[in-house]
């Protein structure tokens, strides 16, 4: 694996950020770039502030395509007697190891299932409204990473690999992909107005399925739950064809991205989801075939230089 630096993946994945509470990542982000970016082909304006949020946006050189990574995880919300709330759909099995921090100290405690809700096991109780997300075991083989978070931290760790070589672009970190989104839209806001940029990538994980596989290469979807406009998708797919890249195509009914903010903004922005396919979605045994992660390196590589 020639781009593959997976202690930077692993440390991404140890990133305490459930949506709502990114503020860690956005922190790990501005550090990352601040030490690495003077080894980069170019190095990029960091754009962010109470006007942003938690957000932030890396501008190279002069943009015509941003590309669009969610910071933000599933998690779990402590309620009271020991309930727990679901942030995002994260899958919930009895014995999951969660981790978490409250007034009261450190916490790693393991999760319940009773009768379809959800409790935590430990030896104190939890202040409520304290945020829980799974323990990180990361491992690696040959041809495989897995860990929880994949989902999007191997997004963030494709568009930092970009960020090596871009000198065109825009990178947008955006928050609460997973419970429902809202940052998109004000990102769109900046990114129109200020760049004129109408088109977007979106760098997220997406499913293993009967149509996308392991190890085939990185997928590139013409719809899930919102379907993009075609004439933007064509040209991304014939660009695609030139390159080279193993890719797969993908169609889905349900499931969603950044894509669909940006689709129901009042801005005339295009997008198209582009991302490895994952196995054991949203639990602590994501899994990602490696060939996959280069796949997807190396198209957004490509597709910024070119589209």
């Amino acid at each position: 694996m020639k781009d593959t630096d997976f202690d930077l993946l692993r440390d991404l994945c140890e990133v305490f950020a459930p949506s709502g509470n990114e503020v860690a990542m956005k922190r790990f982000l501005i550090d990352y770039v601040e030490a690495n970016s003077s080894k980069w082909k170019s190095r990029p304006d960091l754009i962010h502030g109470p006007a942003f949020q938690d957000c932030l946006i890396l501008k190279f050189g002069e943009p015509r395509t941003a590309v669009f990574a969610h910071m933000d995880s599933i998690g779990f919300t402590v309620r009271y007697e020991n309930q727990l709330v679901p942030i995002g759909s994260p899958e919930a099995e009895t014995g999951y190891h969660l981790v978490g921090e409250d007034g009261m100290g450190p916490i790693a405690c393991r999760l319940k299932e009773e009768d379809g809700y959800l409790f935590y096991d430990f030896g104190r109780g939890i202040q409520s409204g304290t945020e829980l997300v799974f323990e990180c075991d990361f491992r690696e083989t040959d041809d495989y990473v897995q860990s929880s978070y994949l989902d999007n931290r191997l997004g963030i760790y494709n568009v930092l690999k970009l960020a090596e070589t871009l000198q065109d672009g825009l990178i947008v970190f955006s928050c609460g992909e997973e419970h429902g989104g809202g940052t998109v839209p004000f990102l769109c806001k900046y990114i129109y107005e200020n760049h004129r940029v109408k088109q977007a990538l979106i760098s997220d994980i997406t499913w293993v399925t009967e149509g996308v596989q392991h190890g085939q290469g990185v997928a590139i979807s013409m719809r899930d739950m919102s379907v993009p406009r075609r004439s933007y998708i064509d040209k991304v797919l014939s660009l695609a064809a030139l390159s080279g890249i193993p890719y797969q195509i993908e169609v889905e009914r349900s499931g969603g991205s950044d894509g669909r903010e940006i689709q129901s903004s009042p801005y005339p922005i295009d997008w198209c989801f582009i991302g490895a396919p994952e196995d054991h979605v949203h639990s602590p045994d994501e899994k990602v075939h490696k060939k996959d992660i280069q796949a997807m390196i190396d198209m957004y590589r490509y597709l910024m230089e070119n589209l």
